[in-house]
């Protein structure tokens, strides 16, 4: 699932600026110069999609400069804005002023050149362009939906070609021509329970997915962060996954955030498992199994992608070092309870151990699980193997300043 931090939200709302909030957030190469080099070509097996929060620009301090900085634009072949909303059914502005006013100084720019009053595109969406310009072949796609706006989808999926109308006119609008080469549909979850529980039936999210695919066309990319759940009867059998592949050029099945500490008392376990392992608490819940279950489904392997986390989750009051342990309750995280990046996790609670492909961490009376680059090697191992499309990981903000995971995938 795609969250924010609780404190974020509250920084968010309090901020003068963004009175367009809704109710919450809860995911071709051009000519290559000295200058500007080109992404990496997109083909089968090598793309590299990174999550971009708007809210990150708050309290995290997470501006795209930050994306060139610590080299990741280099690696990156596409970029997943997230959130916008899903409103009356149809997309919305998440936060206007993150998005297209904030003005930014020429420290926070990308290109070191300062916003001005008068200029008709600020914010993030400007700061995206002028990434743009220093990497021709990246592109850059505007997520909708993530955990708390995944409510709207319900009303969108009555009305679908509305709904795919809606997302057209506000991705193409002209006000940020050239920002942006898609769309993402980040829907938790269709026909099942997610932030809210949605009963629009199996096939709205094929039926919302194909009107996309028609009003985008061919020039566009039209992709879907979908439910990692394999278990039988779980979210991926609740939707038509396999009918709406067609309609897709990839999905993102979020492999990670199979365990966690919203079950308080444990048993700890790594929240993203590559493969079972002995004592794993609930079958099916890895990566390994999520992928079976969707080519078995019929959905091409070079259109999935291998979902990472650059970040851990953790319980405190484990005495256990390896798996299988009891918890009081979530430990300590930097902006919420039971999560924290990677870039703090590799500090603060080095890893001990692993299982599964994933690592684990042991500090004290604290248990994280997270991602390492030894880790994400035997994953990308596991991703050629499997001939899938490439990599996608949530998010950005969570690697190191020199962008250590994202160097890891490539």
């Amino acid at each position: 699932m795609h969250t924010p931090h609780r404190s974020v939200l509250r920084a968010l709302v309090s901020a003068a600026c963004t009175a367009a909030l809704g109710a919450g957030l809860l995911a071709g190469s051009g000519t290559a110069t000295a200058a500007a080099p080109a992404a990496p070509q997109a083909t089968a097996g090598s793309k590299v999609v990174g999550y971009f929060t708007e809210w990150g620009t708050y309290d995290r301090k997470y501006y795209v400069k930050n994306i060139e900085t610590s080299g990741s634009a280099a690696k990156l072949t596409h970029i997943n804005y997230a959130f916008g909303n899903v409103s009356g059914g149809k997309c919305a502005m998440g936060d206007s002023y993150a998005a297209t006013d904030r003005a930014y100084t020429a420290a926070e720019s990308v290109d070191g050149v300062a916003d001005t009053w008068d200029q008709p595109l600020r914010g993030n969406f400007n700061q995206l362009l002028k990434l743009k310009k220093k990497h021709p072949g990246l592109k850059v796609l505007w997520s909708f939906g993530g955990w708390t706006w995944s409510s709207g989808f319900s009303e969108a999926a009555k009305n679908p070609a509305a709904f795919a109308q809606s997302c057209y006119d506000l991705v193409k609008n002209s006000k940020w021509a050239g920002v942006f080469d898609g769309i993402d549909i980040d829907w938790e979850y269709p026909n099942a329970c997610g932030n809210t529980c949605d009963t629009s039936g199996r096939d709205a999210f094929r039926n919302v997915m194909a009107a996309l695919r028609s009003k985008f066309g061919s020039g566009s990319l039209v992709t879907a962060a979908i439910t990692a759940d394999a278990t039988s009867g779980g979210k991926i059998d609740a939707a038509d996954y396999g009918g709406a592949a067609q309609y897709v050029d990839w999905y993102n099945p979020m492999t990670y955030d199979y365990f966690g500490a919203w079950d308080a008392k444990g048993p700890t376990a790594p929240h993203s498992p590559l493969t079972s392992y002995s004592g794993i608490p609930k079958a099916g819940y890895h990566t390994s199994a999520t992928i079976a279950k969707l080519r078995g489904l019929g959905v091409p392997a070079s259109k999935l992608l291998l979902g990472i986390g650059f970040y851990g989750r953790g319980w405190t009051g484990v005495t256990q070092d390896a798996p299988g342990g009891t918890a009081t309750g979530p430990a300590a995280g930097t902006y919420e309870q039971g999560i924290d990046d990677y870039k703090v996790l590799k500090a603060k609670c080095p890893a001990t151990g692993t299982v599964a492909g994933t690592a684990y961490a042991k500090c004290g009376n604290d248990w994280w699980s997270y991602d390492t680059p030894s880790t994400i090697a035997t994953k990308m191992t596991y991703k050629n193997q499997q001939g899938l499309g490439g990599t996608f990981f949530w998010e950005l903000s969570g690697d190191t300043a020199n962008g250590e995971l994202i160097k890891a995938i490539n």
